[in-house]
């Protein structure tokens, strides 16, 4: 499942098609991402209108669209699920099946893609944002998102394997599987440990490290999709006898909260 940054960086790849007006929308009405839309209406609102602006927030994207003199705005809110990607081809080109919604601008199409269907598509008219999209959580490097309201948080999971709760997207939106383990492993913190457990010291160095995994997350894969440097967890994890790249030991694997769990023994101890 794409990740903050990877998500970002699929919703830049449409950066082409920013201040140019959609000319010709082509979709597959009956795929499962439609579901719950009105794509008649959707194909009508966005014909003509052109594409303002696009936010990431979590794992979900927004693309912000107006035709001219209209007062309300189209709200596109797109979600990868496992399979989906965006990507920019030229007009004219041979669309596959899995190519379920084109949008047409002269020289250029941007597509969305989704092999297995298990992404969305969200869809509003309004002057406002609507609710599925200002209903969201905060953006964790925004100043809505306060070390408080994470301890007040913890303290409601508190029997909650940290691991567990790292992966609640109401609080910390667009985390995943590997991000939780490379904030852990940053923090000291082993995956393990309930939630509510956690001394005034863990928590200071989980917010912190919260934020810089996303920011530096943003700048290295959200740029081009790059992997991070062997300094981080993220590329000795699945390693076979993958090793701790701070302290050398064996990482240790087991399944927590669901998801497969990598983390160092020497580094994030029980308590």
């Amino acid at each position: 499942m794409p990740e903050l940054a990877e998500v970002d960086y699929f919703r830049k790849r449409w950066n082409p098609g920013l201040k140019h007006r959609v000319d010709e929308v082509t979709l597959h009405p009956k795929a499962r991402i439609f579901r719950g839309i009105d794509t008649a209406e959707m194909v009508q609102a966005l014909t003509g209108a052109v594409l303002e602006r696009s936010e990431v927030r979590g794992k979900q994207m927004l693309f912000v669209a107006k035709k001219r003199g209209v007062k309300e705005r189209v709200w596109l809110g797109l979600h990868l699920g496992m399979t989906g990607e965006l990507r920019v081809e030229k007009a004219g080109f041979s669309a596959t099946k899995h190519d379920h919604l084109v949008l047409g601008q002269g020289k250029r199409a941007l597509v969305f893609a989704d092999a297995r269907m298990f992404g969305r598509v969200l869809f509003a008219e309004g002057v406002a944002a609507p609710g599925w999209w200002a209903k969201l959580p905060p953006d964790l490097l925004s100043a809505e998102f306060t070390a408080k309201e994470m301890e007040l948080f913890l303290k409601r999971r508190g029997r909650a394997p940290m691991k567990a709760v790292l992966l609640m997207q109401e609080r910390f939106p667009g985390i995943g599987n590997w991000m939780a383990d490379e904030i852990l492993w940053r923090a000291g913190i082993h995956p393990k440990q309930a939630a509510g457990s956690l001394d005034a010291g863990q928590r200071k160095a989980l917010y912190l490290e919260i934020r810089w995994v996303c920011r530096e997350a943003l700048k290295i894969i959200g740029k081009d999709f790059s992997d991070p440097p062997d300094s981080w967890l993220f590329k000795h994890r699945w390693q076979k006898g993958g090793t701790c790249p701070r302290t050398g030991a064996k990482l240790q694997h087991a399944t927590i909260g669901g998801r497969t769990t990598c983390w160092s023994p020497g580094r994030q101890k029980l308590r």
